[in-house]
């Protein structure tokens, strides 16, 4: 890619930065139903959580992505496990507000540069996030976290990897998401354990999440 795209790259970081410190934690939905997204979302949204992860993996995610966006305008709302440059040209023409991968392929760190949308590619290792830093990238989801050494995995990259910003998803709960925010090098964590519930519980669950993240002051 040449130094000119590379530097588009580098200058949309502090946006994408600032949107996922916002967030804070990002609940990650897999959903069989446009219903039953909305439903999931707005209970979300009522307990104070700014933004969702819709992963694509159902037939229903990007119709759900569609309709959050009209039902839900507040509400940040990603295309998550985009693993091919089609999945992310479908996010974008759903109307995906960013984008989230688990990892990251030739093909698709090339077209991940290209999108205009705010990019949160996946990584597992520091090789990884080094091919990432060649495009431009300076925040990455670490995944899948517990499993590649978690706030350990965290902490060891910050000295290399100083100017990184991660967004760790995997084995993350309600026990440890303090501990995670605490990191200088985490923005924002992902997680689905706040949905495992009826709807007046999802929101009392998000309703935590929001005082765990507005406790780090990340709230804008």
């Amino acid at each position: 890619m040449d130094a000119n795209r590379i530097a588009v790259v580098a200058e949309r970081q502090p946006r994408t930065v600032q949107m996922l410190r916002s967030i804070g934690i990002m609940p990650i939905l897999t959903v069989a139903s446009v219903d039953q997204a909305i439903a999931q979302a707005d209970a979300l949204s009522r307990g104070g959580l700014r933004g969702i992860e819709v992963t694509l993996r159902t037939p229903a995610a990007l119709d759900a992505i569609s309709a959050l966006k009209r039902a839900l305008p507040e509400l940040s709302v990603g295309a998550g496990t985009v693993l091919t440059p089609e999945q992310l040209t479908a996010a974008e023409s759903a109307g995906a507000d960013f984008i989230v991968t688990p990892g990251t392929t030739h093909a698709l760190r090339e077209a991940l540069a290209a999108s205009l949308l705010p990019i949160v590619p996946g990584a597992a290792t520091p090789s990884e996030v080094m091919a990432l830093a060649d495009y431009g990238f300076r925040v990455a989801k670490l995944f899948p976290a517990s499993a590649v050494g978690g706030i350990a995995m965290l902490k060891a990259l910050q000295g290399p990897l100083a100017a990184f910003q991660f967004c760790p998803t995997g084995g993350l709960s309600e026990s440890n998401a303090a501990d995670y925010l605490a990191l200088e090098n985490v923005a924002c964590i992902g997680g689905s354990w706040m949905l495992d519930a009826d709807l007046a519980e999802v929101t009392r669950r998000a309703r935590r999440c929001r005082e765990i993240v507005d406790a780090r002051g990340l709230s804008s």
